[in-house]
């Protein structure tokens, strides 16, 4: 997949597909609560085979049973980018 810098409105149109997700420091951001600690780290896995194969990887960070997700595409400047749209919504839809 062709990385794409987006502009602010295709940032704002993703966000608003996106339940949970807001702009915060530049980057797309989410907290995922989840029941269990394994929960969340199995959801982590499941996540970490598709942004593996799309070469494309979260910022993010688990404590117990909360994983807080910030995406921004590194070799484009920092910037949100259309992979980091996709990569949320891969994880919207393996979230339970």
């Amino acid at each position: 997949m062709n990385k794409q810098k987006l502009n602010n409105a295709e940032i704002e149109m993703a966000v608003a597909k996106l339940p949970g997700w807001a702009v915060q420091d530049g980057k797309l951001h989410k907290q995922y609560k989840f029941r269990t600690f394994a929960q969340a780290l199995g959801w982590m896995v499941s996540v970490g085979v598709y942004a593996d194969k799309i070469d494309h990887h979260p910022e993010w960070t688990n404590v117990y049973n909360k994983v807080t997700v910030s995406l921004v595409t590194h070799d484009l400047d920092n910037a949100i980018s259309n992979l980091d749209v996709d990569l949320a919504q891969k994880m919207e839809e393996l979230a339970p």
